[in-house]
């Protein structure tokens, strides 16, 4: 075969894959916007159908549509609530990322501490959080203050434990040859250890801004007179279960917002790394 003929096929060989590879990728990216989508209709449909057609009370559980009217209604009320909620739970969020990042890399670097302290902090780990509430009030008091507290305490352990275990997984082969290339302890840290880590560090930290919005709605349900926790609450007291629920359909969009930062936090920082986004 001629060496032109040749490599026209070769380029066409090389450009059906490209095609294969680019459709194979749109298709799963589609796919992950698709199932969750089509899951929400269902739903949706299902719980109106059951409403609608006698199965179900609209006093126990009001059709999607007049949940839709509820939230459009009280709109100004309740996303002025929901800013309260969304501010103290990010506020949260960001005081115990700092602390558990910081107790972290404490430990880290130190064996006796390390003996020390992380197996206490294990077993605190087993207390149920919740039921510390209580003490919160009667340490700090009922304003936002005990609120914020009580949120930075359910999501400092998540972020501590999730980097203690990311720094402990580089790869004690590496380390070595670090410190054989003459290395300083920032270099190794900043350009091995940190890197190594952030996997784990995100971990931590999703699950931190699920943990720090729980700490704010439980707050809010025991003490507060603002936020979308004390809307819930007002609205379950006097039986306006579509005012509940829209409170709720709030809360899910604020969870996802602070989810979605942290995750556009990874991805702006996996890129400066050179990691491929999750």
């Amino acid at each position: 075969m001629p060496v032109a003929d040749t490599a026209r096929a070769d380029g066409r060989e090389t450009r059906s894959a490209f095609s294969r590879n680019a459709w194979r990728s749109g298709w799963l990216h589609l796919r992950r916007i698709l199932l969750p989508t089509l899951l929400g209709v269902a739903v949706l449909a299902l719980w109106h159908i059951a409403v609608t057609r006698g199965s179900v009370s609209p006093i126990i559980l009001p059709p999607p549509s007049r949940v839709l009217g509820t939230l459009w209604a009280n709109l100004p009320l309740l996303r002025e609530h929901g800013y309260y909620s969304a501010f103290e739970a990010l506020a949260a969020l960001a005081i115990s990322s700092a602390l558990g990042l910081l107790l972290a890399l404490v430990i880290s670097t130190s064996r006796v501490v390390r003996a020390a302290v992380y197996p206490n902090l294990l077993v605190f780990e087993l207390v149920p959080k919740i039921a510390l509430a209580p003490l919160f009030i009667i340490w700090v008091g009922t304003g936002s203050e005990s609120r914020l507290l009580f949120a930075t305490f359910l999501a400092f352990f998540p972020v501590l434990v999730a980097t203690l275990a990311g720094l402990r997984a580089t790869d004690p082969m590496l380390v070595r040859l670090c410190q054989a290339l003459g290395a300083s302890g920032w270099q190794t840290f900043s350009q091995l250890r940190l890197p190594y880590a952030l996997p784990y560090v995100f971990s931590g930290l999703k699950i931190a801004s699920v943990m720090a919005m729980i700490g704010i709605i439980v707050g809010e349900f025991i003490t507060g007179n603002q936020g979308l926790g004390y809307i819930t609450m007002f609205a379950a007291s006097n039986m306006e279960t579509s005012l509940m629920l829209a409170a709720i359909m709030l809360l899910c969009i604020v969870g996802v917002a602070l989810y979605g930062l942290v995750a556009v936090a990874e991805s702006l920082i996996n890129r400066r790394y050179g990691r491929p986004r999750s």
